[in-house]
């Protein structure tokens, strides 16, 4: 089973960087997939799961009401989507501007548990991906921490395409030096969430505490 490879490459990734595999979440990327994979997948002992659409999660979040999921969004944000995700999801992986912010924290419900969300660094300063500038990251921690409704758990970061071997890793060390910063300043900051298929032993190996996978846990991609 996918789910059983996965669990032995993120142990073996934790015992070769002196870590524990508790250390490490699983998150499954399960955007374009159906809600029989989500919920095989969940009865195999997966429970995190993130999406990237809105209108396709929220479809899956109803045909799933049975179980319960943690639901992480992890894709780009439209302003016109925000109430969706503040009052339907426990985590937000993907905030890069203040305007999100302040929307979010509006519109997560007072009687609901604090909104989860981390902030999306583009720590490449790639023009075409979303994310906010390793510069802008302290800023925009303060405007989360000013919003009751929102706790601000960490980073999110997806380092270039271009990034190989070791221009990775460095990427990844990278975003772990301004969580180390952020966890001195911030003290409900414990998630840094990064690596993926591809990378995740890497990741692991800078000190991520998610990995976000899809395609080794689902196989290939379904088109939308």
């Amino acid at each position: 089973m996918r789910l059983a490879e996965i669990e032995l490459r993120i142990e073996q990734a934790c015992r070769k960087a002196g870590r524990k595999r508790d250390e490490v979440a699983l998150l499954g990327v399960s955007k374009t997939r159906s809600s029989a994979e989500i919920r095989e997948l969940y009865e195999a002992g997966l429970t995190r799961f993130g999406e990237n659409y809105v209108t396709e999660a929220i479809e899956k979040l109803d045909q799933l009401t049975d179980i319960d999921p943690q639901w992480h969004f992890i894709g780009p944000i439209q302003s016109n989507k925000t109430r969706t995700l503040a009052q339907r999801f426990d985590w937000v992986q993907s905030v890069d501007r203040a305007k999100i912010v302040r929307r979010l924290g509006e519109q997560r419900g007072p009687e609901q548990a604090a909104l989860n969300v981390l902030i999306q660094v583009n720590i490449d300063r790639e023009e075409q991906k979303s994310g906010c500038d390793p510069g802008q990251v302290d800023q925009l921690a303060e405007a989360i921490a000013d919003q009751p409704t929102l706790c601000l758990r960490g980073l999110m970061a997806i380092p270039s395409a271009d990034d190989t071997g070791s221009g990775t890793r460095e990427a990844f060390a990278r975003v772990q030096r301004i969580f180390e910063s952020l966890k001195g300043t911030h003290c409900a900051v414990d998630t840094l969430s990064m690596g993926m298929s591809g990378d995740l032993e890497d990741a692991i190996a800078e000190g991520s505490t998610m990995v976000r996978i899809g395609t080794a846990l689902f196989g290939p991609r379904n088109e939308r």
